[in-house]
């Protein structure tokens, strides 16, 4: 329970949910044992009544005691059907207290997750797949709710039914009470092993079933490439795999199940023939009456449910004891980036880096040795090289999604780490190499940075990263619907609407990570352009391969395994003949060749 007592402190804030709620299981427990004993009194009156009809038989005060019998049975109904509704009653109290209580704290539980998602910092996305974070703001939530509803509402009413039904039993003779339960403990302990079997077993088919889900998902992402590679039989059979295991998890299931109802039937039928049996002795004995008999089975059918509820609410303790855990050790992660000011910063956009080195937490591998370079308010700052040469890092340290592991990065002649971020990163706009487009309007994603939809700033981005005229052509314009990731846009596209999305901020400090890959040169120039323009004394970063691309901005770094080769504006460089020079004139080669 130690997991499970992070939870109290929702227990504090809905109190006035929960003792109420416990009051109406208490309340509802008392009208629902009262109906045994009124059917132990019909039940004796029944037969004393019999007794007196049968000596009366002849006289005229015979239809009398019908009468007086039939009105004194009615009664009785009309008291047990009372009772009935009366504890149905503040039963839907009980429920509308505790169960609305724990969908309250699984309302603040999930958004307390899913902000704490919000304060982490990137490293931590990379260490987990989604899957996983999916499953803890549903799945284990889901579970917590069942301990913090149906468990705690069901385990206060077994316990109160227990104490009010076992009180009473005692009172009327010991030996039939301790008979009579005699069975129960064999039925707790088969049902709790067979609920841990059943649980147990049911974890393999959310596996599966998770597994399959995945497959399913991940095979109707990569449609294109299926097709493509003539692959349809084999995702058939491998999904007819993923199937078949799902089927015997669920087939060896539904075996232990199968056997569950029979054993619990029998053993609730033994403990009621247990009662008729050492009841009919004691009765004989004159210690009890034939209504306590009938008194004893009404108790023991009310004690049936709650007995097979220990189980279920054992398991369901156990499951969210296991989910609350996993959810504990997710909210104990602290974020290595942390804003340490809420001062606001106007920023003006001067990059420093100083002897600069990363390495990816994750990996362990080292993208960046001893990095140094200057980018002036106002200036355009190219970095090209090879794959894995570090340019995208340089760009996630300067957005600061991670913090460098050697020498320090200057904004404005300010530590990076001591600005607020929000407001940072507020006057940033950064174009990823992996372009994300959410499944949306073309409008809503261009305008994604604003709290509110203006439309003439929307279109005059689209129209500043060369794409405007694209969007016109949709038979719905900038109301298109895209689809999930963009999927109804091409490759240039989506980039160039991830352009327009960072260009609509009108940012101080713009970060292009190689995402002109997908664009043809003449709409690369007029998007360069049109930058140019906009970004006048502001800064720019741009990532690129193609040396066309770069060969006007103020500074080029060119980079290879984590340093800086070389430095400098494209005539400085192609003077150098080094590193920059024979990449040119590897491009232009392959250019050549390409005509």
């Amino acid at each position: 329970m130690k997991h499970l007592a992070y939870l109290n402190k929702f227990f504090y804030k809905y109190r006035w949910r929960l003792i109420p709620g416990i009051l109406f299981v208490i309340i509802s427990n008392v009208f629902g044992v009262l109906p045994a004993q009124i059917v132990r009194i019909a039940f004796n009156l029944v037969t004393e009544n019999i007794g007196i009809y049968q000596l009366f038989d002849g006289f005229e005060k015979q239809e009398v005691i019908y009468s007086i019998f039939g009105s004194s049975l009615l009664l009785f109904g009309v008291l047990v059907l009372t009772l009935s509704l009366l504890r149905g009653l503040f039963l839907f109290f009980m429920r509308q207290t505790i169960i609305l209580m724990s969908r309250h704290i699984e309302f603040d539980l999930k958004n307390e997750i899913y902000n704490h998602y919000q304060e982490l910092s990137l490293a931590f996305f990379r260490r987990h797949n989604t899957g996983d974070l999916m499953n803890r703001v549903t799945e284990d939530v889901s579970r917590v709710r069942m301990y913090l509803g149906p468990a705690i509402m069901y385990a206060i009413n077994t316990v109160v039914l227990f104490i009010l039904i076992i009180y009473a039993m005692v009172t009327v003779n010991v030996r039939l009470a301790a008979f009579a339960l005699l069975p129960m403990p064999i039925l707790v302990v088969t049902i709790y092993y067979v609920n841990n079997i059943i649980n147990l077993r049911s974890e393999y088919i959310q596996q599966r079933l998770s597994d399959l889900s995945n497959f399913v998902q991940e095979n109707f992402s990569g449609i294109r490439v299926i097709k493509s590679y003539v692959r349809e039989s084999f995702v058939r059979e491998s999904f007819a795999a993923e199937s078949e295991s799902y089927k015997k998890q669920s087939m060896e299931l539904v075996q232990v199940q199968a056997l569950f109802f029979p054993i619990m039937l029998l053993l609730v039928g033994l403990s009621t023939i247990i009662t008729i049996y050492i009841g009919g002795i004691e009765v004989m004995k004159g210690s009890i009456t034939a209504g306590n008999i009938a008194e004893f089975i009404v108790y023991l059918s009310q004690l049936t449910f709650p007995v097979m509820s220990l189980g279920w609410v054992t398991s369901l303790v156990q499951r969210a004891a296991a989910s609350q855990k996993r959810i504990n050790e997710f909210l104990g992660e602290q974020s290595e980036i942390k804003s340490p000011t809420n001062e606001q910063l106007n920023l003006n956009g001067r990059i420093e880096f100083e002897n600069v080195s990363f390495v990816y937490p994750d990996t362990g591998i080292k993208a960046l040795n001893n990095v140094s370079f200057t980018a002036e308010t106002g200036q355009l700052i190219a970095i090209i090289g090879r794959t894995g040469s570090g340019k995208s890092t340089i760009a996630n340290l300067i957005m600061r999604m991670y913090d460098a592991t050697g020498g320090k990065i200057l904004i404005d002649d300010k530590n990076i780490s001591t600005v607020n971020l929000e407001s940072y990163r507020a006057q940033i706009g950064f174009v990823p190499q992996e372009v994300f487009l959410f499944s949306d309007t073309i409008a809503n994603n261009i305008a994604f940075s604003a709290d509110v939809l203006d439309m003439p700033p929307v279109e005059q981005a689209a129209r500043n990263a060369a794409v405007y005229s694209n969007i016109m052509e949709f038979e719905n314009g900038f109301q298109t619907m895209i689809g999930e990731r963009g999927i109804t846009l091409s490759g240039g596209q989506k980039q160039r609407v991830s352009i327009a999305r960072a260009v609509i901020k009108q940012p101080q400090i713009l970060i292009f990570d190689d995402c002109l890959s997908a664009v043809d040169t003449k709409t690369e120039e007029e998007i360069l352009y049109n930058l140019g323009r906009i970004m006048h004394n502001k800064t720019s970063i741009i990532i690129a391969h193609r040396i066309s691309t770069i060969k006007n901005a103020d500074k080029i770094l060119v980079m290879d395994r984590g340093e800086i080769l070389e430095q400098g504006t494209h005539l400085q460089l192609m003077d150098n003949k080094a590193a920059y020079f024979e990449l040119y004139e590897k491009q232009l080669l392959e250019e050549q060749e390409t005509i």
